[in-house]
């Protein structure tokens, strides 16, 4: 006996489902029905099914899609095409799904019951489990970013190091008049010459401060230029 295969049967055909049911019933099988593609569909999520008949053409989700759609969910599940006008390019489609068989209407008691336990017979595919794929490892922004620092560092290093040899005595020289003229400031008869001496120094010292501007520009720009390529990397990165 067949009371533990359950077979769900697809026509919109009433006469078809009524055939098929009694002589399934008939052998032992337990046959639910269902008359489209899209009460099929709801009936395969809420139960498992042994066998699955279906009609190849149907309003609304169709016979292969119906096919199609098992044989993705679960593969080992045996699909037998109903039709009564095959046409070479269905039966190709049906077959690419993994369909077990065709049976041609009109149906016999004979063809319904060979059909099924020829599809219950056949040997499940195999379904493979595919190993799980292996992640590409991710660069870690923060490594990235400090790579980025220590490269731009090494570049910038002996620009700075020069920056700061020329730029040190004028500094010194700076601290030294700015102490000497609040000194001078405090005594009255020293201002009209402080002031000249500020004017003075103003004088000289405007040349050797566009001398510092012109030295540290472009070094400036560099390290701009770094900074934001480092940004932009940066950002792929973490996207």
């Amino acid at each position: 006996m067949n009371a533990s295969r359950k077979v769900l049967v697809v026509d919109d055909d009433p006469a078809v489902r009524k055939s098929i049911d009694r002589v399934l019933t008939g052998k032992g099988y337990a046959v639910i029905t269902a008359e489209n593609g899209e009460e099929a569909l709801r009936k395969l999520n809420e139960e498992k099914y042994d066998l699955v008949y279906t009609d190849i053409r149907m309003p609304g989700i169709s016979g292969l899609e119906v096919a199609e759609q098992v044989k993705a969910r679960k593969p080992w599940t045996p699909v037998v095409i109903i039709t009564g006008y095959g046409t070479d390019a269905a039966q190709a489609r049906a077959k690419a799904a993994g369909v077990s068989s065709f049976v041609h209407k009109p149906l016999s008691p004979e063809m319904i019951e060979d059909s099924a336990r020829d599809a219950l017979a056949a040997p499940a595919p195999q379904v493979l489990a595919l190993p799980a794929a292996t992640e590409a490892p991710q660069a870690e922004p923060a490594a990235t970013g400090s790579a980025l620092v220590n490269i731009a560092l090494f570049f910038a290093a002996p620009f700075i190091g020069l920056a700061y040899i020329i730029a040190l005595p004028f500094v010194g020289l700076g601290v030294f008049a700015v102490l000497a003229a609040r000194a001078a400031a405090k005594i009255e008869a020293v201002k009209t010459v402080g002031v000249a001496l500020k004017t003075i120094a103003m004088v000289f010292a405007a040349p050797v401060f566009g001398l510092v501007y012109v030295v540290l520009f472009p070094f400036i720009g560099l390290a701009t230029l770094f900074w934001l390529a480092g940004r932009a990397v940066l950002a792929r990165t973490r996207n």
